[in-house]
């Protein structure tokens, strides 16, 4: 198999965990942030600061490349490591959320879904081969298989059918695959906010034997409290010998909440797209540096934070720059607040393998925040 996953520490009270996970690119330590790439940058970063905070993974998206520049292009460039000058581990996604975001620009069949360009309006087809043959181009560590992620709402009737698209793409996926040896491929768990959906659809990929499991179809829009009670629920349903990874959600609470419940690997464009928006996360809370409250804030975006940006530069200046649209405003605040997450998750990890992981969650968030969902006991 082309990745191995070992649980190295468990929290006594809690379903969290600290594990290994190993690829064809290095080792990943978890629980793991990681950095969102879509078209094979993280925005406002080089690689070489990437590697500076200690990012381990990162992502990119297989609709956005296979539109601009196109996967035979990175392919003939010696794949998308070579391409973007990455060395370490990257995971590329479907492009299913993609491609379905789409609406009225989308339409579905049994066998995959046509859409439109979001560039030029030109017409597309997807199905899971060739999803698969898009994702082997790009050459990732990781791939996702290709699935139908329903909005929030939508109805039972609605969402069991896309549980049942997806397990059969899932399968196709897994019988297109080119590179077993060298490409993880992760099933994607979808069903909503319904337990028994969530429960067939985990049901229905486990007995594939993926590598690795993803709960897709959170974090769309439904209520914090719907999304921790599916969760809290889903890890039941997966192995717990393989990696757990919810898609698409970056902020501190979502990710040592979903640590409590037992997943290991998380991924959001939220810290670099509010830094593009002028927002700094904090241990004291978000910052927003455009507010005139800082114009004269000579002390560092966070004083409790030992990154390159808050060890050398104000919040007053960093305003200046966002004021004064300046590309650095913008590469100081993403640069931090990747940092932050980065060092978040490595904290969680840390606080796991010692042993108390209660009190770091209870540091950073009140623990009403899941003493509903979980039975704790101090």
């Amino acid at each position: 198999m082309a990745i191995s996953f070992t649980v190295v520490a468990q929290c006594p009270v809690t379903k969290a965990r600290a594990g290994v996970l190993t690829t064809p690119h290095g080792q990943i330590n978890t629980p793991v942030f990681m950095p969102v790439g879509t078209l094979g940058t993280v925005k406002a970063m080089t690689p070489e600061e990437l590697a500076e905070i200690n990012a381990q993974i990162v992502l990119a998206n297989t609709y956005h490349l296979y539109l601009r520049p196109g996967h035979e292009l990175v392919a003939e460039a010696g794949g998308l490591h070579r391409f973007m000058n990455w060395q370490r581990p990257i995971l590329t996604d479907s492009g299913g959320f993609q491609v379905f975001s789409l609406g009225d620009m989308t339409k579905i069949d049994a066998d995959g879904v046509v859409f439109r360009s979001h560039l030029d309006g030109s017409s597309h087809y997807f199905t899971p081969e060739k999803v698969m043959e898009i994702e082997a181009a790009l050459g990732a560590d990781i791939i996702m298989a290709f699935d139908q992620c329903p909005p929030w709402p939508s109805s039972r009737e609605f969402v069991e059918q896309a549980v049942e698209r997806t397990t059969r793409w899932a399968r196709r996926c897994k019988e297109a695959q080119l590179n077993p040896s060298r490409q993880a491929l992760f099933g994607i768990m979808q069903g909503g906010s319904f337990p028994d959906l969530r429960r067939r659809s985990a049901e229905a990929l486990v007995e594939m034997d993926f590598p690795g499991y993803a709960i897709g179809g959170l974090s769309v829009g439904e209520p914090k409290e719907v999304m921790y009670a599916v969760l809290s629920q889903c890890v039941d349903f997966l192995p717990a010998d393989k990696p757990r990874y919810l898609m698409g959600v970056g902020s501190e609470d979502y990710l040592l909440t979903g640590v409590w419940f037992g997943v290991d690997m998380f991924d959001c464009v939220l810290p670099t797209r509010i830094a593009r928006n002028g927002t700094a996360m904090t241990s004291q809370g978000r910052v927003t540096v455009r507010n005139s409250a800082y114009a004269r804030d000579f002390g560092p975006l966070d004083p409790n934070c030992s990154c390159s940006v808050c060890a050398n530069y104000s919040r007053a200046y960093i305003r200046h720059l966002v004021k004064s649209n300046e590309i650095l405003g913008h590469r100081l605040l993403t640069y931090h607040n990747l940092y932050y997450l980065l060092k978040l998750m490595e904290g969680a990890r840390q606080a796991i393998i010692e042993g108390n992981f209660v009190q770091y969650y209870r540091r950073h968030l009140p623990l009403e925040e899941v003493d509903k969902y979980f039975n704790r006991e101090e």
